[in-house]
């Protein structure tokens, strides 16, 4: 239902059909859609996993950030500046469907005006990654995020 923008910022990112379908519709609307992850690892199966996903999130549209400033472990979504939720869930499947997570979802135009400030100066700490830059990255990092992405639902 979001008009005009979609801020996330997670550690992983391994989404289900629903989700990138709901992302595609997103950007299709018109609606600014910004995923702040990050730019290393802490766990490279589920990190290769992830970035296995960038490329169609570049070719829809949306706008990715790989923070630099540390590990970022934020787990947040804020729609419009009026919907917020934070709390312990990923954007993978684990979490959506497996994993006893807790997350608070907060609609409330100030609480949101807040995360968005945060997600902003988390954007500052991280780069625009560029679908250009992207699809160049080396064959062999290719291979090893499709061989890793098969195995996605069991992570």
């Amino acid at each position: 239902h979001a008009k005009n923008t979609i801020y996330i910022e997670t550690p992983y990112f391994i989404p289900d059909d629903a989700l990138l379908t709901a992302l595609r519709t997103a950007v299709l609307s018109s609606v600014d859609v910004r995923i702040i992850f990050p730019s290393f690892p802490d766990h490279n199966v589920v990190y290769y996993a992830s970035l296995s996903y960038l490329e169609e999130l570049l070719e829809l549209g949306c706008k990715v950030y790989l923070y630099e400033k540390g590990f970022i472990h934020s787990k947040m979504i804020l729609v419009d500046e009026e919907i917020a939720s934070v709390g312990t869930a990923n954007m993978d499947i684990r979490s959506f469907m497996i994993n006893f997570e807790v997350n608070a979802f907060m609609y409330d135009r100030t609480s949101a005006l807040i995360l968005k400030e945060i997600f902003l100066k988390d954007q500052k700490d991280a780069f625009l990654l560029q679908r250009k830059q992207w699809i160049k990255r080396p064959w062999y990092q290719k291979v090893q995020e499709s061989t890793i992405r098969l195995l996605a639902p069991l992570l």
